[in-house]
């Protein structure tokens, strides 16, 4: 069936039939508005095998002349991705969805299946006709089935919410490491920048003078050594400086 001569919906409706959704089309033809039913998604609820399902229609003398290819955007319910997709699927109109569901014996397909297969043959067509042919028609939801399609309703928004909510999650945590990266940047920038002011003359004079006076009582104990040399070597090697009056303030009161 070539995608050139698809049709294209004027109108698609998702429509609550017990525990299951049904999907169908309006397409505007010369004879007026025509509802259309995707076969396929009809044999996804049922748990039929769709490949078999088709050859039967195109066996039929009657349907398979009725077969349209209309562009319908559905939900794969065999697949992980849940989203929503537009594309071409073997449809039947209305009119002879019975025909259709009929041809279906329901002694023939699983026994799981059966109580399904009956109560689609038996409601489906009326249910979609409710919904398109006479909408005036349309029974009220039981209290079962409003309280189901609340819920539904509830579920996905809380869905849709837990979406943004993650995503919005994921945005801070990536905006929080790079903020954190900017702010190890700017410290390292500002202590490189940091104005490198020695010491007084006043404070050079502090630091000779304790190092005199502690140098003459290490050469009390022992006058085997230079311990003027030692002191100063030690001082230069603590504070990577060549001479103690190029000591930093910042290092002054270490």
């Amino acid at each position: 069936m070539s995608e050139e001569n698809a049709l294209i919906p004027v109108e698609q409706k998702q429509i609550i039939f017990y525990d299951d959704e049904l999907t169908a089309v309006i397409v505007e033809e010369e004879r007026g508005r025509v509802v259309y039913v995707p076969v396929r998604l009809l044999c996804e609820r049922l748990g039929l095998d769709w490949s078999a399902q088709y050859r039967r229609l195109n066996r039929d003398p009657v349907l398979s002349g009725l077969l349209m290819s209309v562009a319908v955007t559905a939900t794969d319910i065999s697949s992980d991705d849940r989203r929503p997709r537009t594309c071409m699927m073997v449809c039947l109109p209305l009119d002879y969805l019975n025909g259709y569901l009929f041809g279906i014996s329901a002694d023939r397909v699983r026994r799981e299946l059966r109580e399904k297969v009956i109560l689609y043959q038996k409601e489906c067509y009326k249910t979609l006709a409710a919904a398109f042919l006479s909408p005036s028609l349309n029974p009220a939801p039981t209290t079962e089935q409003a309280t189901l399609m609340h819920i539904r309703e509830m579920g996905l928004a809380i869905a849709q919410m837990a979406e943004q909510q993650m995503a919005l999650t994921t945005r801070l945590d990536k905006a929080a490491i790079i903020v954190g990266e900017h702010g190890r940047r700017l410290t390292t920038l500002e202590q490189q920048l940091a104005p490198r002011q020695a010491i007084t003359d006043e404070q050079a004079a502090n630091i000779a003078e304790k190092v005199k006076a502690l140098a003459m009582q290490l050469t009390t104990q022992n006058s085997s050594k230079n311990h003027f040399q030692s002191i100063f070597a030690e001082l230069y090697r603590r504070f990577r400086v060549s001479s103690y009056k190029v000591i930093r303030q910042s290092q002054y009161h270490l």
